[in-house]
């Protein structure tokens, strides 16, 4: 269904080396920098969909942080969860709640990125199938 999904941040500077890191143990990478917009985009080999995440122009920095968004991310395991959680504290990000099962089905843990949204990594046993 999706193509991309574009998110901008107030500094890319702080946001681009969060999600660099708490993105890593999924297996989502940046595979393309872009730094006359002060920007990545992101990626997990196979997929067709990509994330780009960055200031961008004036214009565009000026819109980062307005509405807060709940982006979530797909874990192969839990204990992919558990290390985008640790790697997003390390990185700065504040808990939104722990790793852990949110029902039978499915293992998930929360931060708040630099810009205030609220991400997840979950693990849905019922995809692995």
């Amino acid at each position: 269904m999706l193509d991309h999904i574009g998110l901008y941040c107030r500094k890319a500077s702080v946001s681009l080396p969060f999600y660099r890191a708490c993105l890593a143990p999924l297996g989502i990478v940046a595979i393309q920098e872009q730094p006359h917009l002060n920007a990545a985009i992101f990626k997990r080999e196979g997929s067709p969909v990509f994330w780009w995440l960055g200031e961008g122009g004036p214009e565009w920095s000026g819109q980062a942080g307005r509405s807060r968004i709940h982006l979530g991310f797909a874990a192969a395991s839990p204990e992919e969860v558990d290390a985008f959680h640790a790697a997003a504290l390390a990185a700065g990000g504040l808990d939104n709640g722990p790793p852990g099962y949110r029902r039978p089905a499915c293992y998930s843990a929360f931060v708040i990125d630099p810009d205030g949204n609220n991400v997840e990594a979950i693990w849905q046993t019922e995809r692995s199938k």
